[in-house]
């Protein structure tokens, strides 16, 4: 487990998350034909975008919210799935405290998200 997040470490959590994403039916349906067959650049914007946010390391560009606001049919349940999928990863690779962080982080862009989509926050967090 890890004690702290660092390259390596946010790295191998959005690999291994991401993985679990292309397997839930609902998530891959929903993300999978915006990504196509090559992850590989998304996992590498991914792993820049939450570099930058728990590290402080420059390098990515983009607009996050912009992307994820002309996906079409999400749902509350997206964000369930989401968050719980991420909660898993991040407690299955860190010691407790930084899986809290890197939840509150992600409950923090999902509210966004939510915001965004349907006016208001309804998914606050993992359900389990």
């Amino acid at each position: 487990m890890y004690a702290a997040p660092d390259p390596a470490s946010i790295t191998q959590l959005f690999h291994e998350f991401y993985t679990d994403v292309r397997r839930d039916p609902l998530l891959a349906a929903a993300f999978g034909p915006r990504v196509g067959e090559d992850w590989a650049p998304h996992l590498a914007r991914m792993v820049a975008f939450w570099s930058d946010v728990m590290l402080g390391v420059k390098g990515f560009q983009g607009n996050v919210y912009g992307k994820h606001m002309t996906l079409e049919g999400i749902t509350l349940e997206h964000f369930r799935r989401w968050l719980d999928l991420f909660n898993a990863t991040a407690r299955r690779l860190f010691e407790a405290p930084v899986a809290d962080e890197l939840m509150l982080v992600a409950k923090r862009i999902a509210a966004s998200l939510q915001y965004g989509f349907f006016g208001k926050v309804e998914v606050a967090g993992p359900s389990a």
